[in-house]
């Protein structure tokens, strides 16, 4: 596979994951047809494993889908911009602090956006409740997910 597609699979991995954080975009699904395309170009041992682990977690994720907390963005009274950033910050987390930095990225961002915008330490942290109990577990397990499947892929690029 060439460096060209290399990048192109890789964007569209990053469209994917910032699918995940847009209602009605299929974020899952993008991350994953990124994969396949990957797999089906590469055809090496590890690039099958890669593509089984990304299959079985993401359908993992669909089935434990109806467990959570339905996605209610307009009930917790928070901006869309901070969700958002949440969500970003999630991504730039799981790159700096391998797997455990995208929660406290996600949290901390939505608070940092939160105390701002509301001016007291006390209601920034209200607020990332109220955001963690309409919204964020479900974008949160999602975008987890799809940031695994992410760095499994790394991984699999840098290790050879």
């Amino acid at each position: 596979m060439s460096v060209w597609q290399l990048v192109a699979v890789g964007l569209v991995i990053l469209l994917g994951l910032i699918g995940v954080l847009v209602p009605g975009v299929p974020g899952q699904a993008i991350v994953w047809a990124a994969v396949l395309w990957w797999a089906l170009a590469d055809n090496t041992p590890a690039a099958w494993a890669v593509l089984i682990g990304a299959t079985a977690l993401l359908l993992l994720n669909q089935a434990l889908k109806p467990l959570l907390a339905p996605r209610r963005p307009r009930e917790s009274g928070v901006p869309r911009r901070t969700l958002t950033l949440g969500g970003l910050g999630a991504i730039a987390g799981f790159f700096v602090v391998p797997v455990v930095g995208a929660i406290a990225g996600y949290v901390g961002v939505i608070y940092g956006a939160e105390r701002l915008r509301l001016g007291s330490r006390g209601a920034g942290w209200a607020s990332v409740r109220s955001v963690m109990r309409t919204t964020g577990y479900s974008v949160l397990v999602e975008l987890f997910a799809c940031l695994l499947v992410t760095g499994a892929w790394l991984g699999v690029l840098l290790l050879r």
